[in-house]
């Protein structure tokens, strides 16, 4: 990445040399170009003919948006990474037993995450998870916890049949889990249509899911998601705790790997 940008910012600078160097008024009070006055002679380039360096700048649009993407990537990267060392030091209380898990129960890092199946970010995270779960193994794992944005909408209802599925059967749970993301538009539009139509063809006991989507112990974790929700002041999901670090929205791969990393490196110091 470093590389990359250093050679667009030298296609750059060679684009203003250029046009430098067609200006008879500036190329002929700078003399020869020289590593060490370039920057001089850039500085009154940019004083004295500044639409030279526009022409240049609007010749390599997509190169100067590139550049400046970069650079608010890496901004955000060392926002983050700030706010993850403080982090490490705030114990976060959530309940997670009973809870569905993906991946090795005894991994070194628990990415607990706050999601609702109706939401397009958590659709985008859940891609995300699945990549870094694959490349971490069994270093990693993922809990459910439930938090729609509509408590009585479809959100709200596949959290409770994915939970109802988990108490059957969690590996069968979890490719509910896949299928609601991947079919997203269709459980907003259908809602229980929907949700009843995919359970049944998941080979799991119908009739006891039938009950167990009332029962007084998914109720009740449903209604904890919420109360650690309302606890960690989440305004939004996608919501992540990585151990003890907190990623609000749907991160890029890169950037949640990083704190993965982190958690992992402070676990290994224990």
């Amino acid at each position: 990445m470093k590389a990359e940008r250093t050679i667009i910012l030298k296609k750059l600078a060679m684009g203003v040399i250029i046009c430098m160097l067609c200006s008879s008024e500036i190329s002929a009070g700078a003399g020869a170009i020289t590593n060490e006055n370039l920057p001089q002679v850039l500085e009154k380039l940019f004083r004295e003919r500044p639409d030279l360096v526009m022409d240049v700048l609007r010749n390599n649009s997509e190169s100067v948006l590139e550049i400046a993407q970069q650079g608010s990537n890496l901004r955000r990267k060392r926002t983050l990474e700030a706010q993850w060392t403080e982090d490490l030091n705030i114990p976060k209380n959530v309940k997670v037993q009973g809870r569905p898990v993906l991946g090795n129960e005894n991994a070194k890092v628990s990415i607990i995450a706050f999601t609702d199946f109706t939401c397009h970010y958590c659709q985008q995270a859940s891609n995300t998870i699945a990549a870094i779960l694959d490349e971490y193994g069994k270093d990693v794992n993922m809990v459910f916890k439930s938090l729609p944005l509509d408590e009585k909408g479809p959100g709200a209802l596949a959290a409770t049949y994915f939970l109802a599925v988990a108490q059957q059967n969690e590996e069968k749970a979890w490719e509910f889990y896949k299928k609601l993301f991947a079919n997203r538009d269709t459980l907003i539009a259908d809602g229980e249509k929907y949700l009843k139509k995919t359970t049944e063809g998941l080979g799991i006991d119908t009739k006891r899911l039938s009950r167990d989507i009332h029962n007084k112990k998914i109720t009740e974790m449903i209604t904890e998601d919420l109360k650690d929700a309302q606890d960690l002041g989440i305004e939004g999901t996608p919501f992540f705790l990585v151990n003890r670090l907190v990623i609000r929205g749907a991160l890029p791969l890169d950037l949640f790997k990083g704190a993965v990393d982190i958690a992992l490196k402070k676990n290994m110091k224990k």
